[in-house]
């Protein structure tokens, strides 16, 4: 499983190893890491041209020392510094050793243009708000440039901890992070700014309680329910679908075509779809007699394309089981019967539904995509799936919150977010808790997603049908 942690985390970390090694070597590691990650971006050291963007502080003398390693290996190196009286002292004096060239901001747009890479080693990961004007004018003409950039640690700008942008930032090809990863190269917007990550191990000793957690495949090999000798329908989990009306059939198939893929053994559909359902999935157990008469299911999902009834998500809110609220069940499920139940209770929302929940724009959710999860599984005593770029799933008791690395910009699809319900349904009927449920959800969801589209677009339906493909690669692994 990766994890990433907090800033504060990692400089106690830090300074616990810095005090049983001999002064230097904890920058020395990350600098080597950092030179040898640009020469393999660079592909050609010898004779390519690499400008170093140094700030004050430690970030800067990685950025100085990482210079020299490739000076000596034959690159030419020029440092411009943004605060000369405060650069790193040793690091300076290695790359000058090493016969690099120092130069002011006003003399750094030249050299940027003719640069093969640029290095970010401006701010660190205790770095606040934007970056500053001589910063921002060096960030921007290197994106403009022909050079890649390789961010130190963390594109200057990006807060660490959040991932959240609040004014000019370093738009990276690659970030080269040292010893853990931070929560803001995993969360967008962060993310879309550091571009690849890589990891660069320099020793440090992480407590078991990180600020996020992104599954990989074995993780979700692990969680996936498989059905044993003895297994029946019953066994595997029935899954309760009371979703769609007469203005959204649609929605109501969609759902059941994401739970049927999903482990479970039978899926009860409640509802006015019934017809398009059993149409489409003949093997759907279906009731036109409401959720209470719908017979035993080990949970529900309720919501999507609900239109306005309000009725059936309170009583599908009154099942002792655990409830999955989407779309219009999420607008239509009264707050304090949420918080009052007993069952684990698991919301999907996107940055809108998100928004209105908290009573904030939209805008406000997506800039702080981590605080806005945490606030509404707080809100609402729920974990909650918060969809989008990056999709996060948060207990309400607090503890990591999980980040999706799977996905594809072509989900952003009417009905993906239908399939997505019902595959998560089908999990937690498979007795995964909300957490897991949703989280090995998100990952099946996101790759099969990849899979439909090799990069064309794709219908929801496209999703379903690759569900089982996802699952293989993933068990193969």
């Amino acid at each position: 499983m990766r994890t990433a942690y907090s800033v504060e985390t990692v400089r106690a970390a830090e300074r616990a190893l810095m005090a049983r090694l001999p002064e230097g070597t904890l920058m020395q590691r990350a600098a080597a890491g950092l030179a040898a990650a640009s020469a393999e971006f660079l592909g050609r050291v010898y004779g390519s041209r690499v400008v170093l963007l140094v700030g004050s502080g430690d970030n800067g003398g990685d950025a100085l020392y990482a210079g020299a390693r490739l000076r000596r290996r034959g690159a030419g190196v020029t440092a411009v510094l943004l605060t000369p009286d405060r650069a790193h002292e040793g690091g300076l004096a290695a790359l000058r050793r090493a016969g690099g060239d120092v130069i002011g901001p006003e003399r750094a747009l030249g050299a940027i243009e003719r640069a093969d890479l640029v290095v970010d080693g401006v701010v660190g990961i205790g770095g606040k708000g934007g970056l500053r004007p001589d910063a921002a004018r060096l960030a921007s003409a290197a994106e403009r440039a022909r050079a890649a950039i390789v961010a130190v640690d963390l594109p200057s700008g990006v807060d660490a901890d959040t991932g959240e942008v609040s004014g000019s930032a370093v738009r990276a090809d690659l970030t080269v992070t040292f010893g853990a990863y931070k929560p803001g190269l995993l969360i967008d917007p962060g993310r879309e700014y550091a571009g690849t990550v890589r990891l660069v191990e320099i020793g440090l000793e992480l407590p078991p309680d990180p600020v996020l957690q992104a599954l990989q495949h074995e993780d979700v090999a692990r969680l996936l329910p498989r059905p044993g000798a003895e297994s029946d329908k019953y066994r595997r989990g029935v899954l309760g679908i009371a979703a769609g009306s007469a203005r959204y059939p649609g929605a109501a198939v969609l759902a059941v075509s994401g739970a049927l893929r999903g482990g479970a053994g039978a899926v009860r559909y409640v509802g006015p779809a019934g017809d398009a359902v059993i149409a489409r999935f003949p093997e759907t157990l279906v009731s036109d007699q409401g959720p209470d008469h719908a017979g035993r299911v080990q949970a529900w999902v309720v919501g999507p394309g609900a239109g306005d009834d309000a009725a059936t998500v309170a009583e599908v809110l009154g099942a002792d089981v655990p409830v999955l609220l989407d779309a219009d069940g999420l607008r239509l499920a009264d707050r304090d019967l949420v918080r009052g139940r007993t069952a684990p209770t698991l919301m999907t929302p996107h940055a809108g539904e998100a928004a209105a929940l908290l009573g904030v724009r939209r805008e406000e959710v997506e800039a702080a995509r981590l605080t806005s999860v945490r606030e509404l599984a707080a809100a609402y005593r729920a974990t909650v799936l918060l969809k989008g770029s990056t999709t996060l799933v948060a207990d309400p008791g607090g503890g990591p919150v999980r980040v999706n690395s799977t996905g594809t910009g072509q989900l952003a699809t009417a009905g993906s977010g239908d399939v997505l319900s019902g595959l998560t349904g089908s999990l937690l009927a498979s007795r995964l808790s909300s957490l897991d449920a949703a989280s090995v959800a998100a990952y099946l969801h996101g790759l099969a997603g990849r899979l439909a589209s090799r990069g064309a677009p794709i219908a929801a339906l496209d999703i379903t049908e690759h569900l089982p493909d996802a699952w293989r690669d993933v068990v193969r692994d």
